[in-house]
């Protein structure tokens, strides 16, 4: 079973926890009334998992997807370092206001006998730098047996990193949050490296809605469940994102994932339009095919 995912969604409760106490005074140190910056869309941009988005005509699927959406969370760089020249390719292919969201290499966050994170830190950074000005966040995402007893691996390969290039975490382990002295320092770490706490919203993995900040930036990895629901817990977020904008909330970074991504684009348009309405803003909406004439619905 792919992670997060649930064989059954009865009995799953969806609402989203209370935001732990210290969202609030990280969301008030960075005062009200300011800039709102939304970047938001899906996880994949190829034809094949994304069926029925791209019209006929389209040749190239990045070149069309970065002209409906503003981001992109870039899985495929988990797998492999990456090369300047492909990420050069990349970064031609879209507008100026589009933003790559990529997630380091497994061979950084995944290997547990690491030698040399500083050189592997620097390869990866690398490949990215040439996203240039299309460089949104980074993101880093341990697997599930990365515990607190590995908080000093942790700091040193986040350390690694430029100051320049703006990190956010995900941690899977059960015991970062189960314990509040663990979580305090965890905590403490990503507010004094300026670096995000993401937020993973799943089906199967209810304890990694934590619901804490550290930093005026939210970073939500939301995955669906192919399912009626999904439309309804990203009206919660919505609701959830208001409050937080009212308490100081700088920058949204949101993307949907789903086990079967089709429906993706039509969920984020969803997302979006809830979204203007919530905060009386006009961020795009995407055109989505087939949407007009019903090809493409949710579920």
């Amino acid at each position: 079973m792919k992670f997060g995912a649930a064989a059954n969604l009865e009995g799953i409760d969806f609402t989203l926890p209370e935001d732990h106490p210290d969202t609030r005074r990280i969301l008030g140190s960075a005062g009200g009334s300011q800039a709102f910056d939304l970047y938001t869309g899906c996880a994949k941009w190829g034809k094949a998992d994304l069926r029925n988005f791209y019209p006929p005509h389209v040749k190239d699927e990045l070149s069309y997807y970065a002209r409906q959406f503003n981001s992109i969370e870039l899985n495929t760089l988990y797998y492999h370092f990456p090369e300047p020249d492909q990420v050069a390719k990349w970064r031609d292919k879209t507008p100026g206001q589009f933003r790559f969201f990529p997630k380091v290499t497994k061979d950084i966050t995944h290997d547990e006998r690491l030698a040399d994170p500083k050189g592997l830190v620097a390869r990866y950074c690398n490949g990215i730098m040439r996203f240039e000005d299309r460089l949104g966040t980074v993101f880093l995402q341990f697997h599930e047996r990365f515990g607190p007893e590995n908080f000093w691996r942790l700091k040193e390969i986040l350390e690694c990193f430029p100051p320049e290039i703006p990190l956010a975490v995900e941690l899977r382990h059960h015991g970062w949050f189960s314990d509040e002295g663990i979580a305090a320092e965890y905590c403490s770490l990503l507010e004094s490296l300026k670096t995000a706490n993401i937020i993973v919203d799943s089906p199967g993995r209810r304890d990694l809605l934590h619901m804490r900040l550290t930093s005026p930036v939210a970073f939500v990895r939301y995955v669906g469940a192919n399912h009626p629901t999904d439309t309804s817990r990203l009206d919660d977020w919505v609701v959830r994102i208001g409050q937080w904008k009212e308490q100081g909330l700088r920058k949204l970074y949101f993307f949907v994932h789903q086990h079967i991504e089709a429906e993706c684009p039509v969920l984020v348009a969803h997302f979006i339009r809830k979204l203007n309405e919530e905060l009386h803003m006009d961020h795009p909406l995407p055109h989505i095919h087939g949407a007009d004439n019903g090809q493409l619905s949710l579920f």
